[in-house]
């Protein structure tokens, strides 16, 4: 605590619950005392104290200067133990389940509103199946039908000995083998539910302090104050059982395709029969996916139906049949080429190219009606990100099975003459081969970009000298402070390169598929004939397509190694996890679970409990993405606590980021909202801060405008008496450090209104038992 910190005008406890932002921190570098005790908590999620703290409410009198600080520490949430490491897997799934979350606001189109989350969430059951169809694609196609069928594949292999099919044992059918190895991909869906269930229990399972009275349809209370927002436990219960169910019969599909031909008989009415059971339970998921959203005006703990909670085993059991019917010998059956069905990937890419399509014909009918000139890509940003999604799960399908092709064939090219194998679908080669397209075209924004920075810089050294006009010039600190500047304001230009590349995939995505269907072989075979120049151009772009896509799987399997075994790779990789783990599971429950789900629970439950017991004042100061923490927990707060709360954000992305990637949920009307619902807030941005800014909410009803005048970085612009060493430029960090900091805080607790007489007995058995373990 600083004792520069002016004395509140009102006596009385008063506490400051900090926030950390991404990235993680410790309590002890947060309270800035290596001896810190956890009040309340576990291991997971906790608030800390000082040790000389704890019994801060007994001694009113030592605290007078300023308030008791404690610390909200959540960074296991998103990067705790090694299991983490699995999420990198579920990136696809993460990115389209922030889709979800970026209409825009129509509230008078409710209509528009639940289609929207409808193709979203049919977009996130698309990808499920296209990660289930690469593992069949990489397990049954290449290693136990191309690679195990053929001897030139399988000499060497001992690990395919057994089921080679010139060893003629009884695995060597083409039918038992796919019967073996269709246990990978089974796994792996297994293994998804698995981790979906686990995070479910953990995370879901938190209860806000709101009560289970369901708000009427005309609460004027933003989406994020609503009794269940924070509350999915339905919803992802119901898109998990829907998923599994999908993963299991994308499997079973692909078994019961292959010897389709060679069915004869009873097997050909089994395998009618299957395939009419496979349709039906497929039909069911869909009805599962599409038809029921997100309950948030009241905290849902209904159980779905029984129709619903038993699709996965319905569809274990039609994949167990499938495997019997697959397994089963037919003479004469031999397994050349690629295995039958392959189309699949060409069906799913158009399927989510029309999805994509119509989201964004949703997203501009939801943005007529409430235009923003603020909100990325005027709307478009949820379709956008969308196709990302899309793009991303493509880059891992095809990666994985480029990969695992490149490393059975020896040194050939799969699909070509000299190689014993036909290679993956023509599509995955097509798609690598618009990746080095792809990232030539990106070359073009990133220099304009370039440029743009550095014009920047060079007109923002008159504004540099003018904030420091009491200093003399230095060309060298004033061209640093510059373009830290002109960096900084690179992230607003974010929507226009993510634009670029979103339509630039769609677009080449378009033209990949449209090769591969007219073609039906790979670009170097299907351009051979062509002028020499193009002829090469094409056999280049393949080659380096399926490096680059191979060498990028790789690359995301030695991430993912790293993270397991270093606690410290562990927690970078958890920065990505903390911007894009924010939001609940309403699109995709395989995505890493929402960290905010307990965040912001334990949150509301610890300023309830101590404003409940104590009567006092509470600053709740978030920094970074801690501020989006902390502006959700008070928007679930009580209307009597929300009078003995202040809110301080610093650093803080509220408009910059989330005001304008989810506008429905942060946008002006939102942010102008949480302005009149809390006592006060003061928001403090630095020019050289390329995450926080201001949130825009100007003065309104006698309230001041949230914004404080911008701070200056450095603090210092050269040596002085009281700096007699250079500053540096904090940029994103350390806005304690700031003198206008504490002025800030103590202003807010000023207008707080004074301490209550404190409350024993009930109040504080209360709360302890909301609270949990406290040692206070």
């Amino acid at each position: 605590m600083s004792p520069a910190t002016p004395a509140p005008e009102h006596g009385g406890a008063a506490l400051e619950l900090l926030v950390h932002g991404v990235g993680g921190a410790t309590p002890q570098s947060m309270l800035h005392d290596p001896r810190t005790v956890r009040v309340t908590g576990d291991e997971t999620a906790a608030v800390h104290r000082r040790a000389d703290d704890l019994d801060a409410e007994d001694h009113p009198g030592r605290y007078a200067a300023g308030p008791v600080p404690e610390a909200y520490v959540w960074s296991n949430l998103t990067s705790g133990d090694g299991a983490r490491a699995l999420w990198l897997l579920l990136l696809p799934f993460m990115v389209v389940n922030l889709a979800h979350w970026m209409r825009p606001p129509a509230p008078e189109r409710p209509g528009l509103v639940r289609f929207y989350g409808v193709l979203v969430r049919l977009l996130a059951l698309s990808l499920t199946v296209l990660l289930t169809a690469a593992v069949c694609e990489v397990a049954l196609d290449l290693t136990a039908w191309q690679c195990a069928g053929t001897t030139a594949c399988a000499d060497g292999r001992a690990w395919l000995g057994f089921v080679s099919a010139d060893r003629a044992g009884w695995w060597s059918g083409p039918g038992r083998r796919l019967a073996l190895a269709a246990v990978l991909p089974a796994a792996l869906v297994a293994l998804l539910w698995y981790l979906s269930r686990r995070t479910w229990s953990a995370y879901e399972a938190q209860r806000p302090p709101t009560g289970d009275a369901p708000a009427p349809s005309d609460d004027p209370r933003p989406a994020l104050g609503r009794p269940g927002f924070w509350y999915g436990r339905r919803l992802v219960a119901r898109l998990r059982a829907a998923h599994t169910a999908a993963g299991f019969l994308t499997v079973a599909g692909a078994l019961v395709v292959a010897p389709a031909r060679h069915d004869t008989g009873g097997l050909a009415a089994t395998g009618l029969a299957l395939r009419a059971a496979l349709a039906v339970c497929a039909a069911l998921v869909l009805w599962a996916v599409c038809g029921r959203g997100r309950s948030e005006r009241r905290l849902d703990q209904r159980v779905e139906s029984a129709l619903v909670t038993r699709l996965p085993a319905a569809a274990l059991c039609l994949l167990a049949l499938t495997v019997l019917h697959t397994g089963w010998a037919r003479p004469g059956w031999t397994s050349a080429g690629t295995l039958p069905g392959s189309a699949v990937f060409g069906m799913l890419t158009v399927a989510q190219g029309g999805l994509v399509v119509a989201l964004g014909a949703v997203a501009l009918l939801l943005q007529r009606a409430r235009r923003d000139p603020r909100t990325a890509l005027a709307g478009l940003g949820g379709p956008a990100t969308a196709m990302l999604a899309c793009a991303l799960a493509g880059v891992m399908s095809g990666g994985v099975a480029q990969w695992v092709a490149d490393r059975l064939d020896g040194g050939a090219t799969p699909g070509t003459g000299g190689s014993p194998l036909a290679g993956p679908p023509v599509l995955l080669s097509w798609q690598a081969s618009v990746i080095p397209v792809l990232l030539l075209l990106l070359l073009v924004p990133a220099a304009l970009l370039g440029v743009r920075t550095a014009l920047a810089a060079r007109r923002l050294r008159a504004a540099v000298e003018a904030d420091y006009a009491a200093e003399r010039p230095d060309p060298v600190r004033t061209g640093q402070i510059a373009a830290s500047r002109a960096r900084a304001s690179l992230t607003d230009s974010t929507p226009v390169l993510i634009g670029v590349v979103s339509g630039t995939t769609l677009l080449l995505g378009a033209a990949s598929v449209a090769g591969a269907w007219a073609s039906d072989q790979v670009p170097g075979s299907a351009f051979s004939g062509a002028h020499p120049a193009i002829a090469a151009l094409a056999t280049t772009t393949q080659a380096l397509g399926s490096w680059m896509i191979g060498f990028g799987f790789l690359l995301f399997v030695t991430w993912g190694r790293r993270a397991y075994r270093d606690a410290h790779a562990r927690r970078t990789i958890g920065i990505l996890w903390d911007v894009g783990t924010f939001w609940p599971r309403a699109a995709h429950p395989f995505a890493p679970p929402c960290y905010a789900e307990r965040a912001v629970p334990d949150l509301t439950w610890r300023m309830c409990s101590w404003t409940g017991r104590t009567g006092g004042r509470l600053v709740i100061s978030g920094h970074s993405q801690g501020s989006v923490l902390a502006a959700a927990a008070v928007w679930q707060l009580p209307s009597a606590t929300r009078a003995r709360v202040a809110l301080l954000t610093h650093g803080s992305p509220l408009e910059r980021l989330y005001g304008r990637w989810f506008p429905a949920y942060f946008g002006p009307d939102a942010l102008r909202g949480l302005h009149r619902a809390v006592h006060c807030w003061t928001n403090l941005y630095r020019a050289t801060d390329p995450i926080g800014g201001p949130v825009r909410v100007p003065a309104e009803d006698g309230r001041p405008g949230v914004d404080a005048p911008v701070l200056r970085d450095p603090v210092a612009y050269g040596r002085t008496r009281d700096h007699p060493l250079p500053e540096p430029l904090l940029g994103h960090s350390d806005y304690p450090a700031d003198p206008a900091f504490a002025t800030c805080r103590a202003g807010l607790l000023d207008r707080l209104l004074p301490a209550l007489p404190r409350q024993r007995g009930v109040d504080e058995a209360a709360d302890q038992g909301s609270s949990g373990r406290s040692s206070g």
